[in-house]
């Protein structure tokens, strides 16, 4: 039983951290979740969001909302704060809520291949459940490049399994008649979907913040599951000295003993995807990589972003590839110039791709 006093007097566990509303927003690569997340943070008023990322790169803050970097955790002039998922979402959690500034509301974004289960059932499962309230899950589509069989992905198949609110983005790219089909196919999927149109992330943030969707109830019977496939772990484990209520007692130490060991597996290999990644102190010729992009990038490919030099540009472009589509927006060097690429797709010849982009060096 837990230490009420202990409770009480420690403040990482004050009354207004408990319950801090949580959404969660999935969807498949490419689909527009940083954009729907950079809509969040410029259109919040007076909330002061926290976002957990799996990277910093993913998100697209402008240079001015950047006040204080850390390790983990960057600081934005607008009172949000964007946090890294490093060592785990549990970790990352009590980050943000073990803060002096406490925050108003915590905003998730998972890998756009990851199946968002794990992440649910580590808010309902673990000891976020009572501090923390799991409001929703967002799923982002793209309503021009998803199809039922597009992807042929597990992962994609569950985002939209257990959405609270999809929301199909870019209608402007696609045909009402497209939409018309995949929203009939949604609530074959997902019956009572709720689904909400947008172009760029665009959506009245009262209609998927703090809307109370998520029902915890339904979870119960795979949360149960988790919980007991987990104490048999521990059980193989030989931790006879472990107390799994430390935490009750103990809530300012560093390592909380959580009560999962396997949430976070790479995404990445979820319905074998892979990441390669491209670097190079020395820049493009535009030409040469015209012709990769045309002719050579492999049509496996289903998403790529970097930050590209070209021999030719004075600009740092930044690159960002989903499926058919892609797009080269200019701006002025902060660093030193050099290129950076990733690429996520499946059956990637990595050793090919990287030579493919050799070639492309002035």
């Amino acid at each position: 039983m837990a230490n009420t006093t202990t409770l009480s007097t420690t403040s990482t566990l004050e009354i207004p951290k408990r319950g801090m509303p949580v959404t969660i927003i999935t969807g498949f690569l490419g689909s527009g979740k940083t954009t729907l997340l950079n809509h969040i943070l410029n259109n919040r008023q007076d909330l002061k969001v926290a976002i957990l990322v799996n990277e910093f790169g993913d998100i697209n803050i402008d240079s001015q909302l950047l006040v204080s970097t850390d390790e983990d955790m960057v600081g934005l002039s607008n009172g949000c704060i964007c946090c890294t998922i490093n060592d785990g979402l549990v970790d990352a959690v009590y980050n943000v809520l073990e803060r002096d500034n406490p925050v108003d509301y915590m905003v998730i974004e998972t890998t756009g291949v990851a199946d968002p289960l794990p992440i649910i059932l580590t808010f309902l499962g673990t000891e976020l459940r009572d501090l923390t309230r799991l409001d929703s899950i967002i799923t982002v589509v793209d309503s021009e490049a998803f199809t039922p069989d597009h992807f042929d992905s597990e992962a994609a198949f569950r985002q939209i399994a257990y959405a609270d609110v999809t929301i199909l983005n870019k209608t402007d790219l696609a045909t009402p008649e497209q939409i018309q089909n995949l929203e009939a196919y949604i609530r074959t999927v997902k019956e009572g979907a709720r689904i909400l149109h947008s172009q760029h992330g665009q959506v009245p943030l009262p209609l998927i913040l703090d809307v109370g969707y998520n029902n915890p109830e339904a979870y119960a019977d795979l949360v149960q599951e988790e919980i007991e496939q987990t104490q048999q772990e521990h059980l193989h484990e030989d931790h006879h000295e472990h107390d799994h209520h430390a935490y009750d007692n103990h809530p300012n130490h560093t390592h909380h003993p959580h009560e999962h060991h396997h949430h976070h597996s790479d995404h990445l290999d979820n319905d074998g995807f892979v990441s390669i990644a491209f670097e190079s102190d020395r820049p493009f010729a535009v030409n040469k990589f015209e012709t990769f992009l045309q002719e050579q990038m492999p049509k496996e490919v289903f998403r790529a972003k970097g930050i590209l030099w070209f021999k030719e540009s004075d600009l740092r472009n930044v690159f960002q590839l989903s499926g058919p589509r892609f797009d080269l927006q200019g701006e002025e060097w902060r660093t030193s110039p050099k290129n950076q690429m990733v690429f996520i797709g499946r059956n990637l010849n990595a050793d090919m791709l990287r030579q493919h982009l050799a070639d492309c060096l002035a």
